[in-house]
């Protein structure tokens, strides 16, 4: 797939680092914090699409700052599904190795001006490689493949490394294409189509952290042709 980014390179104090969000926002894509009373994505079939590429890009990405903005998209009319949920965050997706601590993101989102255009190709086959090789691991309960979340500043974190980014974007890819052939997404509601929670780190707390994938249509498609 490809994609059309902003490029940004922001330096606080002397670290320079490389950020990118998407050209064009996700309008009709909301996040409520994985943290929070129920973490989970309400998307259509762009957004969701969309976070299947930048997930992908992430992956092979280990010295980048994937910054997805959020918290503006325009309202949904599951919007009080989302407040009840905790309220919408940004997503931030970047490798445990990068070494950029969530605490310090309010000083590099505020550099994030004057970005440039940068357009990239994701490698479908590729990603579910290595997607393929995060699930054949992720069975061992002392593994550290997994996507770890923060949430700091409005903004949730999920760090990880490569195979469990593309294990996410290949969750996120399935899901786009489910969410148009689910009956309830045909009729304009709210259908669960995938989920993240797997890939997060093994929690036996009575609320472990939770990241479940939603479609939402923009339109009811009573004229989609099933299969």
């Amino acid at each position: 797939m490809r994609l059309r980014l902003r490029q940004f390179r922001p330096r606080v104090g002397l670290v320079e680092y490389r950020v990118v969000q998407p050209w064009s926002p996700l309008r009709h894509t909301a996040l409520a914090d994985p943290l929070g009373e129920y973490g989970v994505v309400v998307g259509d079939h762009d957004g969701l699409s969309r976070l299947a590429a930048l997930f992908s890009f992430a992956a092979y990405s280990r010295r980048t700052v994937v910054h997805v903005p959020l918290r503006s998209g325009v309202p949904l009319d599951d919007e009080a599904f989302i407040d009840a949920s905790g309220g919408r965050v940004d997503l931030v997706l970047m490798h445990h190795s990068l070494g950029l601590r969530p605490s310090a993101w309010p000083r590099v989102r505020r550099r994030l001006t004057a970005g440039t255009p940068l357009t990239v190709e994701t490698r479908e086959e590729r990603t579910e490689r290595d997607a393929a090789a995060w699930l054949r691991q992720s069975g061992h309960r002392d593994t550290r493949e997994w996507l770890r979340p923060v949430t700091y500043a409005r903004t949730a974190f999920l760090i990880g490394s490569r195979d469990v980014f593309a294990a996410a974007s290949s969750e996120f890819a399935y899901a786009a294409g489910r969410g148009i052939r689910e009956p309830e997404a045909l009729k304009g509601y709210l259908a669960l189509v995938g989920s993240l929670t797997h890939e997060l780190p093994p929690d036996d707390s009575l609320r472990p952290p939770e990241l479940d994938i939603t479609f939402k249509a923009r339109r009811p498609y009573h004229r989609f042709k099933r299969p």
